[in-house]
């Protein structure tokens, strides 16, 4: 029976269209309708959460994990790169963490000699974090091998369909960035 069950999801998998619903999103649906939610909003962000853990997971697996570094911790860096040195508070909304996992993300970055921690200028409670030499070295030798695990996890997608989805993820972004809804993520 084991094997059967294996073969028909295989099978499942390989003539569902991939636009198609999932059995899971069916399921859920099945389950939830009676309550007279939303389902198109369900189906929007569960699936936004299952692409963003399985990116987190296959960016990690195949050359993170290589380099000692989370998924976290290579965004905290890429932030660092981009930006410049940048306040605690801000770097966590900026790398999407809270400001308790920030300061664990820092502490193994700069163990690992990728960050430095500073004092502020005028306010001695508040901490600058700075990539270092080395941090920057490695996050432009590794970020072209990041990129080509995005080019290859969006390779179905047009270019067209590209800038669409980063489009629609941005209007999603601000509806959380409003007050009313989320606050300041």
């Amino acid at each position: 029976m084991p094997t059967t069950r294996k073969t028909d999801r295989h099978r499942d998998r390989s003539t569902r269209r991939s636009t198609d619903k999932t059995p899971a999103e069916l399921k859920a649906e099945r389950q939830v309708q009676s309550l007279g939610v939303d389902i198109d909003a369900m189906a929007a962000v569960s699936n936004i959460f299952r692409v963003a853990n399985a990116v987190r997971n296959v960016t990690e697996r195949q050359l993170l994990d290589d380099h000692h570094l989370t998924f976290s911790g290579f965004t905290v860096l890429w932030v660092l790169w981009i930006w410049g040195p940048k306040e605690s508070l801000a770097l966590a909304r900026e790398s999407g963490v809270s400001k308790s996992t920030l300061t664990g993300i820092v502490k193994t970055l700069a163990q690992q000699s990728l960050v430095t921690r500073e004092a502020h200028s005028t306010d001695g409670r508040r901490v600058i974090v700075k990539a270092t030499r080395k941090g920057v070295a490695t996050i432009r030798r590794i970020f072209p091998a990041f990129n080509a695990i995005e080019a290859q996890i969006t390779s179905s997608l047009s270019g067209g369909e590209k800038d669409e989805l980063a489009r629609l993820l941005r209007c999603m972004l601000a509806a959380l960035e409003d007050d009313s809804i989320g606050g300041h993520i």
